[in-house]
């Protein structure tokens, strides 16, 4: 008989139960990226283009050649064949996708003539990402992966894929003059800026390249040296000292010691900064003749010129973002040795239409991405507090906890002692307190202390669920459910509203 889901029967193989053994450094060492801008020249951006082409081929060719094998069986299955007599399985591994490749690769008319101009590790990149993303997908089905739903693996557009290719083989080296990197098949490459920070490391013997990613990343090619370094241990400044960040819009980050003293970073707002200029320059190009592929129809070179310069300011935006995280998260890792954090759910802040461009301009999950391997570099403690933890509501004095604190009050007034505070300020406060505290004990910041729950209601963010063919709703998104008289007198009004 068929199945509901004919994809979720393959049972993994031998090759697919081996456990994936991640590379781990010698002791004393760690895995660092060096990141260079690249400066190629026409005949190099094109073989760079050559190769990222090839591993975005290699990854469709992937998703095809496994897919033709699990249509094949659903169909088979439709007719009641007995499993022994059905198509067999194609294994997804990266060894099995890249035998299969070499084996059609001379004879199939879309590789045949082409397929030896880049290197093999343009290839394996395709393999090991197809790989991965039916992995993904085959554990989100049977619930062995966590989070959301990943869906079935889908082919790459030519004119929307990110351009990348990784290099683990072959000659990979930084030249002598420190403004050039070799690559395998590709060759020599001019760098934007110079490369001595890791030239010197590597002239001393302290560090050994493990792989490069060429990616083409806001208009500009980058490569990304994946490197094992020999690295000192490091201390921070204030060892001792525990540090609660509370990020947020108004403020980019709120920052409060365990000795009381509060320091307040400003958010740049580097986005909101630069609408006017974007706007401009979108309604520019609007005005322009842009591409249509549904005719083919080439843009005009105005529409080329007002487009590059609409991107050049997303890249001004990104890279201004991208700096001033680097610069908080590297001063406040450096400074404390313990820096408590939130685990914002990030996703359903973005849910809120009125706040989801600020809370994007922000980048909260980057920062935390920073701070989770810049506190490991300089000897620190990074702490991420439960999700559910009342920071916000919290009296950082006396432990009482509000039954609720809307986000439009800006100032957290504690019922039970005299306390008036800034929310944030509090809120950072109780992430301080958090690092020291024990369970069970009741206190401000501690993960045993339970807030009241008046609704009975326990981690829910909403009271009800709201219908998909229901309007805006009411107030705070949630329409409470109405039923009998009270439910007949507002039908009857919405009726006579309407006539």
């Amino acid at each position: 008989m068929a199945t509901a889901d004919p994809y979720v029967e393959y049972q993994p193989g031998p090759d697919n139960k081996r456990k994936k053994r991640g590379f781990k450094p010698r002791p004393g060492s760690m895995v660092q990226a060096y990141r260079f801008a690249l400066d190629p020249s026409s005949a190099g951006e094109m073989r760079l283009r050559s190769h990222c082409g090839a591993a975005r081929a290699a990854y469709n060719w992937s998703i095809s050649y496994v897919l033709a094998s699990w249509d094949q069986r659903r169909a088979e299955a439709s007719y009641n064949l007995p499993e022994d007599e059905r198509t067999p399985w194609r294994r997804w591994s990266l060894p099995s996708l890249r035998k299969a490749f070499n084996a059609s690769k001379r004879n199939d008319p879309r590789f045949c003539k082409w397929w030896s101009d880049n290197s093999k590790e343009a290839y394996n990149t395709g393999f090991a990402h197809a790989a991965a993303a039916f992995d993904n997908y085959v554990k989100s089905k049977r619930g062995e992966r966590p989070g959301t739903r990943t869906a079935l693996p889908r082919f790459k557009s030519k004119h929307k894929a990110r351009l990348s290719c990784r290099f683990t083989t072959g000659t990979i080296r930084l030249e002598d003059d420190r403004r050039h990197i070799t690559l395998p098949v590709i060759g020599t490459i001019r760098t934007h800026e110079n490369t001595r920070k890791l030239q010197r490391r590597l002239t001393n013997r302290n560090a050994r390249i493990l792989s490069a990613t060429v990616s083409h990343t806001r208009g500009r090619w980058f490569v990304s040296l994946q490197v094992e370094v020999e690295r000192a241990i490091a201390t921070p400044k204030r060892s001792e000292a525990v540090a609660g960040v509370d990020l947020g819009v108004k403020s980019l980050a709120v920052v409060a010691d365990h000795t009381g003293q509060v320091h307040h970073v400003a958010n740049p707002h580097h986005l909101k900064n630069e609408l006017k200029r974007l706007r401009r320059a979108s309604r520019k190009v609007s005005r322009r003749q842009g591409p249509d592929r549904r005719v083919g129809k080439e843009p005009s070179n105005r529409w080329r010129e007002a487009n590059t310069e609409r991107r050049r300011i997303h890249h001004r935006v990104a890279n201004l973002r991208q700096d001033s995280i680097h610069k908080l998260t590297t001063s406040l890792a450096r400074e404390y040795g313990t820096i408590v954090v939130e685990d914002l759910n990030v996703a359903g802040m973005m849910k809120n239409r009125i706040l989801a461009r600020s809370i994007v301009d922000t980048g909260f999950g980057e920062i935390r991405r920073q701070l989770t391997y810049k506190t490991a570099w300089n000897g620190g403690r990074l702490v991420v507090a439960d999700r559910w933890f009342a920071s916000s509501k919290t009296c950082s004095r006396c432990g009482a906890t509000k039954d609720k604190l809307p986000l439009h009050i800006r100032v957290f007034d504690c019922d039970a002692c005299p306390l008036v505070l800034d929310r944030d300020v509090n809120a950072a406060r109780n992430l301080a307190a958090l690092a020291s505290c024990t369970a069970g004990t009741g206190v401000a910041g501690d993960r045993g202390a339970r807030a009241p729950k008046p609704r009975g209601a326990d981690r829910k963010t909403r009271t009800t669920r709201q219908s998909r063919k229901a309007g805006a709703g009411w107030a705070g998104g949630a329409t409470p459910a109405v039923r009998g008289k009270e439910a007949g007198d507002r039908r009857r009004s919405i009726q006579l509203t309407l006539w």
